[in-house]
């Protein structure tokens, strides 16, 4: 697993707190994707511009390189009810499908059938535990308890094909609990090139592309580059230490295949830009390449933490969305840009009545 040495620093968690009237946060995405509003930062100039998430096009120079997610997000939220073991049957004399629901939301896939999950309540979710899932379509064998209260639970298919066919029946689209809104369509939870299923949230950045601004963009001499990373509890788990260095991140699974490897440092010996599409590709780049600044191919977890201090190695410029007050995404965009700059900057978005979160506007730090 990738880990990065992380950087001193005095930084407490308040530090990245920014207050965000509940009206400015995105309960539905907008239609077309590419209509939402685009803050333009120019770190070097230190000035804010506004324009439409199309314009991002007139910022992308030939030569540069657009790198991608392309992870898919899963059903992966499923309620079942936990099978009553012999002895607890013995001494209720109760049927067992009077048990109380047990909700798992899968984080990441280990091996096969065996995934990390986070179960509520967790006291229905002990290791030898069974959870019944369907009417037995699918169940989950509660292995260990491991840290931050997730489970390890090994899966049983009995009336599907695979796990994933199972998940699309059963399943729900893990939607951030900020969002009360009902999702019409969950196709909207999905960029437009997502393909390799595995993810519990989606890599939000990606929400704005459409395929035509995308191939407009190839015509104009970028190159689009996809890189995977499965978002988990590392993405969205909350900073619960006051100084920030205490945090450990869990761990995500990362790919980057020899093509796109070839590809990115092709560009950047070139002179062009990595121009990153969300803090998701942000953290594989920096994970996956070397103190020269180099990509290397990797099939692996990573841990790397970025928070302000972090020296950056490949990526030059970031595409992301408005974060949530004292998150890990907010402390990486303020290493990239700094936190002054940074927190300006969403002092600015709420005043601008910017839309925040998943299904928000965007931001391009250049």
């Amino acid at each position: 697993m990738i880990k990065n040495t992380l950087p001193q620093t005095d930084l407490r968690l308040s530090d990245f707190y920014y207050d965000l009237p509940e009206e400015r946060i995105a309960q539905t995405p907008v239609e077309p994707r590419d209509s939402s509003r685009l803050m333009v930062i120019d770190r070097a100039a230190d000035t804010i511009e506004h324009h439409v998430f199309r314009d991002i096009i007139d910022y992308l120079n030939p030569g540069d390189v657009l790198v991608i997610n392309d992870t898919r997000v899963i059903p992966a939220r499923i309620i079942g009810h936990r099978k009553l073991r012999y002895d607890e049957f013995e001494k209720r004399k109760v049927p067992t499908d009077s048990t109380a629901p047990v909700e798992l939301l899968l984080l990441k896939q280990r091996e096969n059938d065996v995934w990390e999950a986070l179960a509520g309540p967790g006291k229905r979710a002990k290791p030898g535990d069974v959870i019944e899932f369907g009417d037995g379509l699918l169940e989950a064998e509660v292995l260990d308890v491991i840290e931050g209260g997730c489970r390890v639970v090994k899966f049983t298919v009995n009336g599907a094909e695979t796990m994933f066919e199972a998940l699309d029946i059963l399943g729900t689209m893990p939607l951030p609990p900020y969002i009360t809104a009902k999702l019409e369509n969950p196709e909207r939870y999905q960029t437009v090139y997502s393909k390799h299923q595995g993810s519990a949230a989606a890599p939000t950045a990606g929400l704005h592309f459409t395929n035509e601004l995308l191939e407009k963009i190839r015509e104009k001499g970028v190159a689009i580059a996809p890189v995977l990373l499965h978002v988990g509890l590392g993405t969205f788990r909350p900073v619960k230490e006051d100084k920030i260095a205490d945090h450990e991140m869990h761990s995500e699974y990362i790919r980057v295949t020899e093509e796109s490897a070839k590809l990115i440092n092709e560009r950047k010996a070139a002179g062009g830009r990595v121009i990153a599409v969300g803090t998701t590709s942000c953290r594989v780049l920096e994970s996956a390449s070397d103190d020269n600044g180099i990509l290397k191919p990797v099939d692996t977890d990573t841990g790397i933490f970025i928070y302000p201090g972090y020296k950056f190695k490949i990526v030059d410029a970031l595409i992301t969305n408005f974060h949530l007050p004292e998150s890990t995404l907010l402390m990486l965009v303020s290493a990239l840009s700094s936190r002054e700059q940074m927190m300006n900057a969403y002092e600015t978005a709420v005043r601008e009545k910017y839309r925040f979160f998943s299904f928000g506007d965007s931001m391009f730090i250049k």
